[in-house]
């Protein structure tokens, strides 16, 4: 995973994401999801061997989309990890570095972190609305937009990713993501001209979406 899309992101990924089409108290984790406490122990005190913290990360990935609907005790374990590799942008960097469901997890976290951030930018809401009075659903995100363009566009994106991906969705979550990057790619000229601080969001976008792409390309473990 490239340093400078993982540089621009906040500090909170896990949290609470915008309900489009349920609310978090409609959607729990699938069965046999969970997290082996032994393992965390493990990891906390610095005892696991290399395949036993692939597996704890392979079970972090699984739950992160059911962060809000996780039992207290699930939250408290998810929470030692996380306190213990020194926080969520720490927990991606770690979950990166497991082939398969591990990395496209942090990786789509990360753009969903871009597009948190990019949400409420005043220069990137405009260029998009522009776009889409041109082209309404821009490619790949038909389905996903709402008509109005407005600052929880995109973190409204961000959470369909999310939801796909607790659905089990893994191909459309990528397939969204990727769409969204392009998406910003073509809008990133025009929000650099009323926002120069912008102007690096093509690159952004471009190294975002050659990481997702990688990630989907292994084997899932």
């Amino acid at each position: 995973m490239r340093e400078k899309p993982l540089s621009k992101i906040g500090d909170e990924l896990v949290r609470l994401r915008h309900g489009l089409s349920r609310t978090s108290e409609d959607r729990t984790p699938p069965a046999g999801f969970g997290i082996d406490r032994s393992l965390v122990s493990g990891f906390v005190e610095g005892e696991l061997s290399q395949q036993d913290e692939a597996e704890l990360a392979r079970q972090m990935a699984g739950l992160m989309p059911f962060h809000w609907s996780q039992p207290n005790s699930y939250a408290s374990i998810m929470s030692q990890v996380t306190d213990h590799l020194g926080g969520q942008r720490d927990l991606v960097t770690w979950l990166d570095g497991f082939p398969g469901l591990p990395r496209l997890v942090a990786r789509l976290y990360v753009l969903m972190g871009l597009l948190d951030q990019y949400s409420e930018n005043a220069a990137v809401v405009t260029a998009l609305r522009e776009l889409r009075e041109r082209t309404p659903y821009p490619a790949g995100l038909k389905g996903y937009l709402v008509p109005e363009t407005d600052d929880d566009t995109l973190a409204g994106i961000a959470f369909r990713i999310e939801e796909l991906l607790g659905d089990k969705e893994k191909g459309r979550a990528v397939d969204l993501a990727l769409a969204t990057t392009e998406c910003l790619r073509q809008i990133a000229p025009r929000a650099a001209e009323m926002d120069p601080e912008l102007g690096d969001l093509a690159e952004l976008m471009d190294h975002s979406r050659q990481d997702i792409q990688d990630a989907a390309a292994e084997p899932r473990t």
